[in-house]
C-alpha cells in the first residue's frame, strides 16, 4: 500500500476514526530532512498492512500542524484510537520509526 495524503478535509475520517493505528508524517516539500524520511514512510506503507501511513503537508495544512504542536519537521506522530500516542521529531533511521510502532 502507498502512503496516503492527509489534509484538513480527510484527517478526521482517515486518521482519527481509523480502526488501524495511523503513522502520520508532518512534512514540507522544501524540507531536506523530510525528503530523507519520505522514502522510509513509503517503505513502511508497502511492508505493513497492520497500520495506515500518510503525510500532512504543513504548509498546506497549518491548522493541523498547530493542533498537534508540530514545531519542527519532519515530525512523525502515531495515532491509535484517534489519539496521538507516540512522536518522533527529526530525521531518524527506519529502525527507530519501526520501534515506535
Amino acid at each position: 500500500m502507498q502512503a496516503m495524503e492527509f489534509d484538513q478535509n480527510n484527517f478526521t475520517q482517515e486518521v482519527l476514526q481509523s480502526a488501524k493505528p495511523v503513522l502520520v508524517d508532518f512534512f514540507a516539500v522544501w524540507c531536506a530532512p523530510c525528503k530523507m524520511v519520505s522514502p522510509l514512510i513509503e517503505e513502511i506503507a508497502a511492508e505493513r498492512d497492520d497500520i495506515k501511513t500518510g503525510k500532512v503537508d504543513v504548509d498546506q495544512n497549518m491548522a493541523l500542524a498547530q493542533q498537534y504542536q508540530v514545531m519542527s519537521i519532519p515530525t512523525l506522530i502515531l495515532f491509535k484510537d484517534g489519539k496521538p500516542v507516540n512522536k518522533i521529531v527529526g530525521a531518524v533511521p527506519k529502525e527507530e520509526i519501526l520501534a515506535m510502532l
